[in-house]
């Protein structure tokens, strides 16, 4: 096991100079590396923020301030569907959180995390500028529009029959 996490941490390391190495060695250089990482990993994994510090020789803190400043970056790994759930003002009033509830009982698992299968991931997001659409959920880049739990219900019920 020890070996195999040596091994996972060493290709990091090397991909992580591939794309450093395409960058200068300024702050400025940040959000363009955090999203050449956020789209080959799916997320920003810790050891890449590491990296980076070092890197641009940039505090932990400043780069995790970045990190979750966003919504596009995340610390964690997304399923291979991800649920965001619109919580701004007119999908709250028009029904958003039993979507988010109905989620959350169905797939066992609360807002930023995975299912234990990797299959799926709830994000609670602000607004998705769908308003006229409201309630609205999206499954990565589909929206769903004037949701419903039934709605929900026949999503999961589809996404769960598709194979890994």
């Amino acid at each position: 096991m020890e070996e195999e996490k040596n091994c996972v941490e060493k290709r990091l390391t090397k991909e992580m100079d591939e794309i450093l190495n395409k960058y200068p060695r300024q702050k400025d250089s940040l959000i363009a590396i955090l999203n050449e990482i956020q789209e080959k990993y799916g997320y920003i994994p810790k050891q890449c923020q590491m990296e980076i510090s070092n890197y641009l020789n940039m505090p932990m803190a400043e780069i995790y301030g970045v990190i979750t400043f966003y919504s596009r970056f995340t610390t964690s790994p997304k399923g291979k569907y991800n649920i965001a759930v619109c919580l701004g003002t007119a999908c709250f009033v028009k029904g958003s959180q039993s979507i988010l509830d109905r989620l959350k009982e169905r797939l066992q698992i609360s807002g930023g995390e995975t299912t234990k299968d990797g299959k799926f991931s709830i994000d609670e997001v602000r607004c998705v500028g769908a308003c006229g659409l409201a309630p609205v959920f999206m499954v990565n880049d589909e929206v769903y529009g004037n949701a419903t739990v039934k709605m929900v219900d026949e999503v999961l019920d589809k996404l769960e029959k598709v194979e890994m």
